[in-house]
């Protein structure tokens, strides 16, 4: 999407932008000439992750705009007042605050620690009302307010439930607040609206937990993001407000007509996110949907989602383990570190072990004072179908097919370490 000019000498505070879309967001802004506020936790660099408030500063200079780098944890109050003190102070004001920053863990209840349950509260709902709260009495004195929640549309279906609970609560306690201070701030003429995209978008976050190559030919750019934020900073706040925007559909309504331009790998089957409206799943390949467990025709009818025809899954879970342990390689070690166990429903249980040297697999618990990183729990046909590579086990977490426990980390490169077993078998 084209830059207009619109944002030139605005003032942008922005949560958690020291990367990702955040980040965009801000470079987005700066190529206007926008004054940006990069307000994040990241001062030192991460020992994993890119990118430090002082590094994004630069950027967002580099790209044509203002910046204040402030060291900002969203739980903290004191640390909110200050940040948006120091943001009046240098630019006079603020005129658009996003509220982006955000924590996940994708466990269900009994595997969610209550540290980890008061965190992504902590930082999703009370970070996101804490600081529209000091944000407010500034941005009622702007010509043309807005506060953004990167949070998606409410949608009471039990799929966006079952397998994150504390996670979906945390997110739609952002998009309550859309609700709540939109109609609380009409008067003011302050909008309030919520963007979400419409497929899984690929950060240096995910990036982290997944490998560097996962999830690339299933994503989009944080682009798309930045771009969609772009067209709703720019409309009159008046008369756009209260709404659940989808990134790509708001964007046809702005005239843009590449979308392969923020695919990552361009012309690949894309992933759809969580949290999207039906007639929007419809636009999916019914295929990929129905594996999500959300819609769709189903995929066991489909031949090519059948595993009778994989040599690797046609002898069962024993032809599994048999070809596992005639292809692990130090290599694979290498690239995952770690012990799975797959507890399988009318089937045996086996383990695959990738901490050190060649590598192991075998049928029942690992060994005695073993314990192992991750427990995957799924039925017999689930495992052979993600085994023959017509069932994703992100699709498979999705749709409550799989479940997980243990480190979420490892197990999210679940899916790249099947993708190398399966090039290997």
């Amino acid at each position: 999407m084209i830059n207009t000019g619109k944002l030139a000498g605005r003032t942008l505070f922005i949560t958690g932008a020291s990367r990702g879309i955040g980040k965009e967001i801000a470079l987005k802004a700066a190529k206007d000439g926008a004054n940006v506020v990069i307000a994040a936790k990241t001062a030192e660099p991460h020992p994993k992750l890119p990118g430090t408030i002082y590094t994004a500063a630069k950027e967002v200079e580099a790209a044509g705009g203002k910046c204040l780098p402030c060291i900002l944890d969203v739980r903290d109050e004191e640390q909110v007042k200050r940040a948006v003190g120091d943001a009046v102070s240098k630019f006079g004001g603020i005129d658009i605050l996003v509220n982006n920053a955000s924590a996940i863990s994708l466990t269900q209840t009994q595997d969610t620690e209550m540290k980890r349950y008061d965190l992504m509260h902590s930082v999703n709902v009370r970070g996101t009302f804490l600081t529209s709260k000091y944000c407010i009495p500034h941005l009622k004195k702007s010509s043309n307010p807005h506060i953004l929640m990167l949070s998606p549309p409410l949608i009471m279906k039990p799929i966006w439930f079952q397998n994150h609970l504390a996670y979906t609560m945390s997110k739609y306690g952002m998009s309550m607040c859309v609700l709540g201070l939109s109609e609380e701030l009409r008067a003011d003429g302050i909008a309030v609206n919520a963007v979400w995209p419409k497929t899984a978008i690929h950060t240096a976050a995910i990036e982290m937990l997944m490998g560097a190559e996962h999830g690339q030919s299933t994503s989009r750019k944080p682009a798309i993001m930045a771009d969609a934020a772009y067209a709703i900073l720019t409309k009159p706040s008046r008369s756009f407000t209260g709404n659940f925007c989808i990134d790509e559909r708001l964007l046809k309504e702005e005239g843009v007509k590449d979308f392969e331009q923020y695919s990552c790998v361009p012309g690949s089957k894309l992933q759809p996110d969580f949290f999207i409206p039906d007639d929007v799943l419809a636009e999916f390949d019914q295929q990929q949907v129905s594996s999500l467990g959300i819609g769709g025709t189903s995929a066991a009818a489909s031949p090519s989602a059948s595993t009778s025809d994989s040599p690797a899954t046609s002898e069962g879970v024993d032809g599994i383990v048999q070809k596992i342990s005639q292809k692990l390689s130090p290599e694979l070690v290498a690239a995952t570190k770690g012990l799975f166990l797959f507890q399988v429903k009318g089937g045996d249980d086996f383990f695959v072990d990738l901490r050190t040297g060649q590598g192991s697999v075998g049928k029942g618990q690992p060994s005695e004072g073993s314990s192992p990183d991750v427990v995957f729990t799924m039925d017999t046909d689930s495992l052979l179908k993600m085994f023959a590579g017509s069932l994703k086990p992100t699709a498979a977490f999705m749709s409550g097919k799989m479940k997980i426990k243990g480190d979420m980390g490892k197990a999210m490169k679940l899916e790249k370490l099947m993708g190398s077993l399966r090039a290997k078998l």
